[in-house]
């Protein structure tokens, strides 16, 4: 007979196929599905979830993890990670589970619709249902401070609203300061990185460029959707999606940013493959990653210094382009209207735009109705420029759509942390720099997966970070990193 630790397991590889099943059937909604297949896919996703949820919610799980005798630390650990879970789940009823999942495949399917049409209105519905079973959801978890914190949390453990609102104002200052003195020195011309760039030679050269970082194409690939992302199926499945643009630079650091969360994916244990252990830690660690190698290694002098050579022979006329005017365009400081093409400096602004408005939505400050109207507001306060469509407005992100409440705070958490875990790394290694210059990126990714990602779930987020940086996460490493970046950059 099994002990209560071998059947805790064995109901967790249950839960793990359920829920994977609704991954999969997500990863083709945004990729291959037939666009009148929506109605169908929102019934067969929003029953797999609520059947995942009963199953992990069930009172012979709860015995289970009560009674199950650990024999080791990954163990220890695993039963602490279900212990929290279960503490968030058993508080939400399966009607409300199967209500958002149904919600949200409706949602992305309406979303893209409305963004190809500039159509808010024809979304407002279904995104004011999203926020109010958001809602709903964090009433059932339950609150202190504030009810953004109920949301945060599932994405990042342990933090608040008010921790968010801190780093905001750490950082805030000092990157208007630079923005200001960049931009005291004249506009860049990135001109000659708009036009139409054939489809097939990007898709080659982003693939060469995911593989040599140590993206596993044995164990991934890469497909196009209307919003990059990336999704795991299993330690030995992890896809990426791209998208291609009339802006060449779009198609490369998206997938650059995708496979950094890829390699995070696959550089788990294979032994923890479909349990709680397996994975990233949270968003804000994730999203660390993706930027690392996006914006630390990708946007780095050193990476094309190895790699422009690659990108003029895919694209002969980026031979009539030196290296430094290349770097400029690509590290180009300018407000711009779509988040995930924005620079380093001002990306953060459009997440505190986003914070600004789920906050006051959720807290019945803002109508659903008036998003768009607040949006350009606020855009033309942080950034001085003004949308001229929704679809470059509040309409560009995917997230709302998917019920991702909560959600965008991480990706500033993100940008704090790649730069702190690359001083981290820098101080280990020494030169990094020279290493990426001759495409040697294996020691980055080796200490990287013997730091992080062999760490998977294994230790909260805050534990992580402090053992792997020897402090809790903070904006010191962020701004000098980033100062120096682009005083260098842009000679002042």
């Amino acid at each position: 007979m099994a002990n209560a630790l071998e059947s805790l397991k064995d109901r967790l590889f249950d839960v793990n196929a359920l829920n994977v099943a609704a991954v999969i059937m997500d990863w083709d909604q945004q990729t291959y599905m037939p666009k009148q297949g929506s109605d169908a896919r929102a019934e067969h996703m929003s029953i797999l979830s609520r059947m995942a949820h009963e199953m992990f919610v069930a009172d012979d799980t709860q015995r289970w993890t009560e009674s199950a005798q650990p024999t080791s630390e990954d163990d220890e650990a695993l039963i602490r990670i279900v212990k929290r879970q279960l503490l968030l789940k058993t508080k939400l009823p399966s009607r409300l589970v199967e209500e958002k999942m149904k919600a949200s495949v409706l949602g992305h399917e309406a979303w893209v619709n409305a963004r190809a049409n500039n159509d808010f209105n024809a979304f407002a519905p279904v995104l004011e249902k999203l926020f109010d079973l958001s809602r709903e959801e964090a009433e059932c978890y339950g609150y202190s401070d504030d009810i953004y914190t109920a949301l945060l949390d599932i994405y990042e453990e342990g933090a608040t609203a008010g921790e968010v609102r801190t780093m905001f104002d750490a950082i805030k200052g000092p990157q208007v300061e630079l923005v200001k003195a960049i931009a005291a020195q004249g506009p860049v011309d990135d001109s000659f990185l708009h036009g139409e760039w054939d489809t097939a030679a990007q898709q080659k050269l982003t693939l060469h460029y995911v593989k040599a970082i140590g993206f596993d194409l044995e164990r991934g690939r890469q497909d196009t959707a209307p919003h990059p992302f990336c999704t795991t199926f299993s330690v030995n499945d992890v896809r990426l999606t791209t998208r291609f643009k009339p802006y060449l630079p779009s198609s490369i650091f998206g997938s650059l940013h995708e496979a950094g969360h890829g390699l995070y994916e696959q550089g788990s244990p294979k032994a923890w493959d479909r349990t709680p252990l397996a994975g990233g830690v949270s968003l804000g660690v994730h999203e660390s990653q993706s930027r690392l190698w996006e914006n630390l290694v990708g946007r780095s002098r050193a990476f094309w210094e190895w790699g422009y050579g690659d990108l003029q022979n895919a694209f002969p006329a980026l031979k009539d382009h030196s290296l430094d005017k290349f770097l400029k365009a690509v590290n180009r400081v300018q407000p711009s209207f779509i988040r995930v093409e924005a620079d380093e400096l001002t990306y953060n602004l459009h997440i505190i735009i986003r914070f600004e408005i789920e906050s006051a939505v959720l807290k019945g400050e803002l109508a659903v109705k008036d998003i768009p109207d607040a949006w350009n507001a606020k855009y033309e306060e942080y950034l001085g420029i003004t949308p001229k469509t929704d679809s470059e407005g509040c309409l560009q992100d995917v997230h709302w759509s998917m019920g991702s409440i909560g959600y965008f705070p991480t990706y500033t958490m993100g940008n704090l942390l790649s730069y702190q875990i690359w001083a981290a790394m820098q101080a280990d290694l020494g030169d990094l720099d020279a290493l990426i210059a001759v495409g040697d990126f294996a020691p980055i990714l080796n200490w990287l997966q013997t730091k992080i990602y062999r760490q998977g779930s294994k230790f909260p987020p805050k534990e992580l970070i402090a053992s792997v940086t020897g402090k809790p996460m903070g904006a010191e490493d962020y701004l000098a990193g980033l100062g120096a970046k682009y005083r260098n950059l842009y000679g002042i």
